[in-house]
């Protein structure tokens, strides 16, 4: 049933009447820690409001939760009222979703607005941000203290120090110590490292903002052959079946010296029951050489509203609840998330609880961005074909050069066909 007959005065979202009290379901959190600040934030507007949510859960991978999205919403389907989307999506699931707009008050002003213009499909809000981040990198300050290292500034540097302190600590006992983690697997976190990796060098983002294609140069190559070498040698050869939470899960085991992550790492780091707590430092990921430059995936998480909806207005509400600089504080405190409205950098309760948060302001807010508004609702196509060549270097199938220039004529052939 997704309504009962409790009537409860709505004052909080400016009805003037008595209505009914919805049941209305989201998805929300996919990692143990997201998702209980996720239901705390819901468990407060419940109580605010006398609605009741449903959380459901929807797959780790991002690759997955679209497919299961397109596939919901492409029927039509009321199941589900709200949905927790990626930044790359809204011109992807625009055409499912509600303009935002009559229910925030100017509140989008707030926030971000290159956010903002991420999520204006068509000249609707079809999303507001939750919350922003960019890839990171987490290093043990407590093991580069001990052998003298500085924090490395290239990904060359990275490679050495890794390698000289991961076979220090086995010699010292510790046989299971890696020097670097991240994720390898064939879905879209792969794409996030692969642009990180491939912008660092001074290779582009693969396709520009005008759908150019752009991934067939030498630095892309140089990239993909340094991410390369690490496998098997720095970086186990499982990684190429890693996520998020499984590199997290050999990094704060305390059995790495290095791990590309998102900001969410930190505040699990930091658990009372964490091996390393204490011992963590976050800051800018690597430059690609001398001549490089220091970047980070553009990331990031919206709230939006199924247009097939029974509750569209009661959905909204809960959806401006959890992104209001309220509920952003609070996330930013207790999880280490990323706000999307810049006067929360400036928030002393926040730099005290995410120390690096303030000091990398710009890399979340200039970080590179995927190629999905240049490439629409093909961005999947695009992504996949990204992840796959990657994943080809990575495991040793093919030369970084072969990959790149076969990625290119994939590449070609999406947009001939499509977009």
């Amino acid at each position: 049933m997704r309504k009962t007959l409790l009537c409860t005065a709505m004052a909080a979202l400016g009805f003037s009447a008595f209505v009914s009290a919805a049941e209305i379901t989201i998805t929300c959190g996919n990692v143990g820690k997201e998702q209980q600040i996720c239901k705390e934030s819901v468990a407060e507007w419940e109580k605010k409001t006398g609605h009741s949510v449903n959380i459901v859960t929807p797959p780790t991978s991002a690759t997955e939760q679209l497919a299961l999205y397109q596939q919901i919403l492409g029927s039509g389907s009321s199941d589900i009222d709200a949905f927790q989307i990626d930044v790359i999506w809204p011109g992807i699931l625009g055409n499912h979703l509600i303009d935002l707009k009559p229910f925030t008050n100017g509140a989008e002003k707030e926030h971000f607005q290159a956010i903002v213009e991420n999520n204006t499909f068509k000249g609707k809000l079809v999303a507001m941000p939750w919350f922003t981040d960019a890839g990171l990198l987490f290093y043990r300050k407590d093991l580069l203290d001990k052998y003298g290292y500085e924090v490395p500034e290239t990904w060359e540097e990275l490679s050495e120090i890794a390698n000289k302190v991961q076979d220090a600590e086995r010699s010292a006992g510790n046989k299971k110590m890696w020097g670097f983690v991240f994720q390898a697997k064939a879905y879209e976190g792969l794409t996030c490292d692969a642009l990180e990796w491939i912008d660092s060098y001074g290779g582009g983002d693969v396709v520009n903002a005008n759908g150019d294609i752009t991934v067939n140069n030498d630095n892309t190559v140089k990239a993909l052959e340094m991410a390369a070498s690490w496998v098997g040698n720095i970086t186990p050869q499982g990684v190429l079946n890693y996520m998020e939470e499984d590199a997290r899960g050999v990094f704060q085991s305390g059995n790495a010296v290095f791990m590309r992550n998102w900001p969410y790492a930190w505040s699990l780091s930091q658990n009372d029951d964490s091996p390393i707590r204490g011992k963590v430092g976050v800051v800018a990921l690597p430059k690609g050489g001398e001549g490089g430059k220091q970047t980070g995936t553009l990331g990031g998480w919206q709230m939006a509203v199924s247009k097939y909806s029974e509750n569209p207005e009661v959905t909204a509400d809960l959806v401006m609840w959890l992104t209001s600089k309220e509920e952003q504080k609070r996330r930013a405190i207790v999880g280490s998330y990323n706000p999307t409205i810049a006067d929360l950098y400036d928030d002393p309760d926040v730099n005290k609880a995410s120390p690096f948060m303030g000091q990398l302001k710009a890399t979340f807010t200039n970080a590179v961005a995927r190629p999905s508004r240049a490439t629409g609702a093909n961005y999947n196509k695009v992504s996949t074909a990204i992840f796959n060549a990657t994943y080809e270097v990575l495991s040793g199938e093919q030369t970084a050069e072969a990959s790149v220039a076969q990625l290119e004529k994939d590449l070609k052939r999406i947009k001939r066909r499509s977009w």
